[in-house]
């Protein structure tokens, strides 16, 4: 963080400014900053030094080939390569699908209708357009809909 309280705002943006014509800052034209902007000479210098300080590198090349570096991204565990986690999330993937079809199985072809309808099709279709589908209001639609999620959330539960 550069500036964190009005003041400091305030002067990072006019020092910005200053030093686009200025470029360094003597002592008396930091003087003259931190009495034109009512605050004290150390802040002046102090942002000033920051914002003349460069970026640093938070993952450092090594000075050589032979030498390994000592940012974290040389040490630290890279889990999206672990064979066996991938396997395991592969299967777990697997088990859910084959959990939620089989709960669907057990509802009715309209309920079943009305969820793929809604929630596992592209477009998703509408209350409106489902209720003039199977005859009946928008709000039966969504009653049933609730009811089959309650079921389908039962044996998923189970």
């Amino acid at each position: 963080k550069i500036a964190t309280t009005k003041a400091q705002r305030k002067l990072f943006f006019n020092l910005r400014s200053a030093k686009a014509r200025l470029a360094w800052l003597s002592h008396d034209e930091a003087k003259a900053v931190a009495d034109d902007l009512g605050v004290s000479l150390k802040d002046v210098q102090q942002m000033e030094g920051r914002l003349t300080a460069g970026d640093m590198s938070f993952d450092p090349d090594p000075v050589d080939d032979d030498s390994t570096g000592s940012a974290p991204v040389y040490y630290l565990e890279d889990k999206s390569s672990d064979p066996a986690a991938a396997l395991e999330d592969a299967d777990w993937d697997t088990q859910a699908r084959d959990n939620l079809l089989d709960a669907l199985a057990l509802l009715d072809a309209r309920s079943q209708d009305i969820l793929r309808s809604r929630w596992l099709s592209e477009p998703k279709a509408t209350l409106h357009e489902l209720a003039d589908r199977y005859g009946v209001s928008a709000e039966r639609v969504r009653q049933i809909e609730k009811q089959a999620m309650g079921k389908i959330r039962g044996e998923l539960v189970a």
